[in-house]
């Protein structure tokens, strides 16, 4: 149970740091007229394409995105693009209201939708790579980007990506449902374990008042270590002298810490690995890397990996699937308009709900996408002949696990739009009173 604990508890951590990370970027494009001119010049591709599918409205379209053979257009229906808003804003309505996890519903929702497993991780590796570059700004002023760590962490990551990369198109060279299975299976797993900690985590709160009045990125049940402070893991990897050492954290302890770059490389390959198979970035797991296993201050965690994502999401997104045709275009840019609409209104909307229903609510979505793919298993074990199970029943069961899956998450976006227009008044004042803030998170200005 204490394993439980811990395990859960980290990836509690990498789902409200990746979540942070995603409304930080959002909040930098929303904020500057020219990264929102730049991000109007890249939907004119769509719009011309709207138009020419208007035009030819009758025209034949596959049933699923992405069969046998690699498929990368720039327009594909507005049907799918509109889904693809949608998506992004269910995601970013999660991430901007509970605080984590939003990206985690991306690739089960597109592949719900039709669209292979695959082309939904290149896609939203490419989604993820966009809003860094349109979003970043490097914190290289306030002192935290450590960039002799960025540098060492990139050497594994790329590496790991290309690993991942290369095991996802080989599995879809030799089936592409065989390649579905497998990013089915990794989401089943993950989501499953973060849901179950998510719901008792929850469940327990509920026991105690003093713990129901907490926000969600509150609680961290007391395992996370200061900026002074390491893990007992942490300190024994910086006691292993391998060259060559790395010396970072200068600023936080007398003298810095120092840590050989081997654990680095290591980290930055299972970061890159998970990217590149699953396709929701490497921030997710960089924070609790960091802090947990390596002893890096929170600070220089910040900073270092808002610099390292840009790098790793982009040769995951452009360097593994782009190149070979698994990045949709129109589908990212749809996904990145509704992230951007939905962390607005999801970040707002945390000032009038309490935190005790927006940790209730994370562990039901989370569930409801691991339902999903749990659901969407029978299906595709079928047609690999593997289940001895009727392919109609398959069938059946796959759809039930879409429609709970859309109906959760539809209902939380119903929930959040009830209590953002029902509170409108109540939030125009807080705005007026807080300036400059949003939802509690700092405002993010522009630097330089």
């Amino acid at each position: 149970m204490n394993i439980f604990r811990a395990v859960g508890s980290m990836m509690m951590m990498s789902a409200r740091a990746y979540a942070a990370w995603d409304v930080q970027m959002c909040n930098n494009i929303v904020r500057s007229r020219r990264r929102l001119f730049v991000l109007g010049l890249m939907f004119l591709p769509i719009i011309v394409g709207g138009i020419a599918y208007a035009q030819e409205i009758t025209t034949a379209l596959p049933e699923i995105l992405g069969d046998k053979e690699p498929y990368s257009p720039a327009f594909y229906s507005l049907k799918i693009f509109f889904i693809s808003i949608g998506v992004g804003m269910a995601a970013g309505l999660i991430t901007g209201c509970i605080g984590a996890g939003g990206g985690f519903v991306i690739a089960p929702a597109l592949m719900s939708a039709g669209v292979r497993g695959i082309l939904a991780v290149g896609t939203d590796l490419f989604h993820i790579f966009a809003k860094a570059i349109m979003g970043s700004v490097l914190h290289r002023k306030l002192g935290n980007i450590s960039f002799v760590l960025a540098i060492a962490f990139l050497v594994g990551s790329i590496g790991g990506a290309t690993v991942g990369g290369y095991l996802n198109r080989s599995l879809y060279d030799a089936n592409p449902v065989l390649s579905d299975l497998f990013i089915t299976l990794v989401y089943v797993l993950m989501l499953g374990f973060l849901g179950t900690y998510a719901m008792t985590d929850f469940l327990k709160s509920r026991k105690s008042m003093k713990e129901a009045s907490r926000t969600f990125e509150d609680h961290s049940d007391g395992v996370r270590p200061k900026d002074d402070d390491m893990t007992g893991l942490a300190d024994k990897l910086q006691k292993i002298k391998i060259p060559p050492m790395i010396r970072f954290d200068q600023g936080v302890t007398p003298g810095g810490r120092r840590i050989s770059s081997v654990f680095l490389v290591m980290s930055g390959a299972v970061v890159g690995l998970a990217a590149a198979i699953m396709g929701v970035g490497g921030g997710f797991l960089t924070f609790p890397i960091f802090v947990y296993v390596l002893g890096v201050s929170s600070a220089t965690t910040v900073g270092t990996d808002i610099f390292q994502i840009i790098f790793t999401a982009g040769y995951a997104s452009l360097g593994q699937y782009a190149i070979y045709g698994f990045v949709f275009y129109t589908l990212a840019l749809g996904m990145l308009l509704g992230s951007l609409v939905g962390v607005q209104i999801g970040s707002i909307v945390t000032k009038v709900v309490a935190g005790s229903v927006i940790r209730g609510f994370y562990a039901i979505t989370i569930l409801a996408g691991f339902t999903n793919r749990l659901f969407a298993l029978p299906d595709k074990l079928v047609k690999m002949e593997m289940i001895g199970i009727s392919s109609e029943m398959a069938k059946v069961i796959n759809t039930v696990g879409v429609v709970i899956f859309f109906s959760v998450i539809a209902m939380f976006a119903i929930w959040v739009f009830k209590s953002f227009f029902s509170n409108i008044s109540t939030l125009k004042g807080e705005d007026e009173d807080e300036g400059g803030h949003i939802s509690g998170h700092p405002a993010v200005t522009e630097e330089g």
